[in-house]
């Protein structure tokens, strides 16, 4: 049996894509290893979104490459698949996105039709891709010339693969994709988001459904209103805004304005007081100067965000805004990041209070990486890997995928304590 281990780089829908190749890889009669250095192959789905995922792949590939048989796949290869071939002919072959079969069918395995998944993730949670590619054409994004136009999966197939999860345990089930509110429309011809929503809830055993990658123009009343009434759908938008300038936001070509980002939040808040809201932003992108950074700063100071991620803009070939060139100095950029990050963080010193002594519910996800003794959760409030966490005091044996009601004690940083009796 050829012993086979895989590297799995960049986002959770590429990790799902990943998922699926282990799972082939078994049963076409691979033996799967978790450390590289005992793989006589070893397949790396590389990244290729922006400059310092695609180091990250290219510092992966040259550890490897020389020493060991390499397979490279993914959205990097899928880029710049020439270029790739030219610099690094170390690599036995370069194989695209979705290209699990023609991996399988490379090492001589035995290629099967089922798509099935070989979970990484605790088994409390996974990643539920439902649709490919965007529409969209965001100046700044090079992601629709690497995974083409949106192409939603079949309503039937992601509920089959939704009730394999839960069969497994999974009791939180994280909807992705690259723009999952256009659910559907390709497909059937209309919005069939709520559709799947509803469909889903119906599953029995899962708990928690949260969706991520939310286009903030796509977040209507009747969903936000559909979360408000849902027992499983969690009131968490995440939603990334990328900036609030008019001026930049035109340039990036979001589709809409600072004014209607102010309507979206406070008609979100109106109707679900407890909604938590996670976004990204760009820094420093060409048409920003100091007076839209400045009004992008003011705006996370007013605290309507309680969890911010945050890059500093690349100038990627390819895309709308490489003709604006990159005239912002990599040092301003930086500082300019340090900043905004800075205020979120003096917002969250004062969001946190509220959650004092509050009862929540927490989903174990496993333990602490230092003893491996202290139980590790989520509330509704934290999307796994992207957010904080939340240590749990309690004489209690806990296991993952358990739901657990306690009272927060503490907040360690962003981290929450919580006491189970």
């Amino acid at each position: 049996m050829k012993k086979v281990g895989v590297i799995s780089l960049g986002c959770a829908k590429n990790l799902v894509d990943t998922e699926k190749l282990l799972y082939k890889l078994k049963e076409g009669g691979a033996f799967l290893v978790s450390d590289p250095e005992d793989a006589d192959v070893l397949v790396i789905n590389t990244c290729g979104f922006i400059e310092p995922a695609k180091r990250e792949s290219i510092e992966s590939i040259l550890e490897f490459a020389e020493n060991k048989k390499v397979i490279v796949m993914g959205c990097l290869v899928q880029r710049y698949k020439e270029e790739l071939s030219k610099e690094i002919p170390e690599v036995t072959a370069y194989f695209g996105t979705e290209s699990w079969d023609q991996v399988v069918e490379f090492l001589n395995l035995k290629v099967t039709n089922q798509e099935r998944r070989i979970l990484t993730t605790p088994k409390s949670y996974a990643y539920l891709k439902i649709a490919e590619g965007c529409n969209r054409l965001c100046s700044f994004c090079a992601i629709p010339s690497i995974r083409g136009r949106h192409r939603s999966s079949p309503l039937e197939s992601i509920l089959s693969e939704a009730k394999d999860l839960v069969s497994q345990g999974v009791k939180e089930l994280c909807i992705v994709s690259q723009d999952t509110t256009y659910y559907g429309r390709d497909l059937y011809g209309k919005d069939y988001f709520l559709k799947l929503l509803e469909e889903l809830e119906k599953i029995q055993g899962l708990e928690w459904i949260r969706i991520m990658y939310m286009y903030p123009s796509e977040i209507s009343d009747s969903l936000i209103d559909y979360i408000k009434n849902s027992k499983k759908v969690l009131p968490y938008f995440d939603m990334p805004l990328q900036h609030v300038s008019n001026k930049v936001l035109k340039s990036m070509r979001r589709g809409y304005t600072k004014e209607y980002i102010l309507e979206l939040l406070q008609k979100i808040h109106s109707h679900l007081p407890n909604a938590i809201v996670r976004t990204t932003f760009i820094v420093g992108y060409p048409e920003e100067g100091e007076k839209e950074f400045m009004e992008l700063l003011d705006f996370v100071k007013e605290g309507y965000i309680h969890w911010l991620g945050a890059f500093i803009y690349y100038q990627e070939e390819g895309t709308h805004a490489y003709a604006l060139g990159d005239p912002i100095p990599k040092k301003e950029k930086r500082e300019r990041l340090k900043a905004l990050l800075k205020a979120q963080k003096d917002v969250w010193k004062s969001k946190k209070k509220e959650f004092l002594g509050k009862e929540v519910k927490v989903l174990i996800d496993g333990y602490d990486k230092d003893t491996n003794l202290v139980p590790i959760g989520r509330t509704y409030m934290q999307a796994p890997e992207v957010d904080s966490v939340v240590y749990i005091d309690s004489e209690r044996y806990l296991k993952p995928g358990d739901m657990v009601l306690g009272k927060v004690t503490r907040i360690k940083g962003y981290d929450f304590v919580v006491r189970v009796e």
